[in-house]
């Protein structure tokens, strides 16, 4: 099987390679907006403002641009060295961290925290443990929202030239790893046609 010789370790080597020329065409057209809005809408405020964390936060356009217009204070973080130096150059007014999302301590709370279209490139060993990342960074009642395939399994996709690893649990184990990490779930949409197929989580920490 295809996917057997895939190394998941390749992601990030190949957002380095292939993610700007993918950036400089990425679809603009926000169909993620209908959930940031109620992702945003749900999260609580921190002195007036939402503080949102946007892990694999890639170039920061079509998302992080929004989410400034939006009056938010936005933390960056991607592990791929182009990808935040883009980001960085997109929204400079957001914070930009090159970092690996997985077993990240920033010492800070945000109210808002997204994974979109970043957490299924972990293998599932680590996207077990980014329950504790997600908690380490929650407020009272901060609002996760983040996008899985829609059952467990493992797939490659494309980026330009080159494979992609994915890779997803099952829902049921989400919604488990979700509930230990003190987070409720308020809505599940596998395959979401209205948002290019995706498979969208959100999610609210208990107080």
């Amino acid at each position: 099987m295809e996917w057997l010789t895939m190394n998941p370790d390749d992601v990030i080597p190949t957002y380095d390679r292939e993610g700007p020329a993918w950036a400089a065409t990425r679809d603009r057209r926000l169909t993620e907006r209908p959930w940031l809005d109620r992702a945003l809408m749900l999260a609580p405020r921190h002195a007036g403002r939402r503080r949102v964390l946007d892990l694999g936060c890639g170039a920061g356009r079509p998302i992080g641009e929004y989410l400034l217009d939006r009056n938010c204070i936005l933390t960056g973080v991607d592990a791929s060295r182009p990808m935040i130096e883009l980001f960085a150059r997109v929204v400079p007014r957001a914070t930009a961290l090159h970092a690996d999302m997985r077993g990240l301590r920033l010492g800070e709370e945000f109210d808002l925290i997204l994974a979109w279209d970043s957490l299924f490139h972990l293998t599932p060993e680590a996207q077990r443990e980014m329950g504790a990342t997600f908690a380490a960074h929650a407020s009272p009642r901060a609002v996760l929202l983040f996008t899985t395939g829609p059952k467990a399994g493992v797939a490659i996709g494309r980026i330009g030239r080159s494979d992609l690893y994915h890779a997803s649990l099952d829902p049921d184990e989400y919604r488990t790893l979700l509930d230990e990490a003190g987070f409720e779930v308020l809505g599940f949409w596998p395959e979401e046609e209205a948002c290019g197929g995706r498979s969208i989580w959100l999610a609210r920490r208990r107080s």
